[in-house]
């Protein structure tokens, strides 16, 4: 039974992979605590702000300053840019060294 199952699953792996990553960004918001990023495809994904010691850091209003491209988010004034495919793989900043997570 599990081996059928699969056998009707893998052939179209790659194209659930695709669908997954290929989500982009709509919005972006903050609270104090996280970063929320609305994508195209309906999902919204919160993720906190120790993530990216830059964002965490930043005042709101640069934090507003933020240009949305297809491939992800980027913020100019604070030379920082994040990749959707990275929020959805669940990584933060990976410049920095032992990263505390909360």
């Amino acid at each position: 039974m599990l081996a059928g199952l699969l056998d009707q699953v893998e052939p179209r792996r790659e194209e659930i992979e695709r669908a997954w990553t290929s989500a982009r960004a709509a919005a972006v918001r903050f609270d104090n605590w996280s970063t929320w990023v609305d994508l195209d495809d309906g999902r919204t994904l919160g993720v906190p702000l120790t993530w990216f010691p830059r964002l965490r850091r930043a005042t709101p209003s640069q934090r507003a300053g933020v240009t949305i491209s297809p491939s992800g988010l980027h913020w100019e004034e604070l030379d920082e840019d994040i990749s959707i495919a990275c929020l959805l793989a669940r990584r933060g900043d990976m410049t920095v060294a032992n990263a505390t997570v909360a």
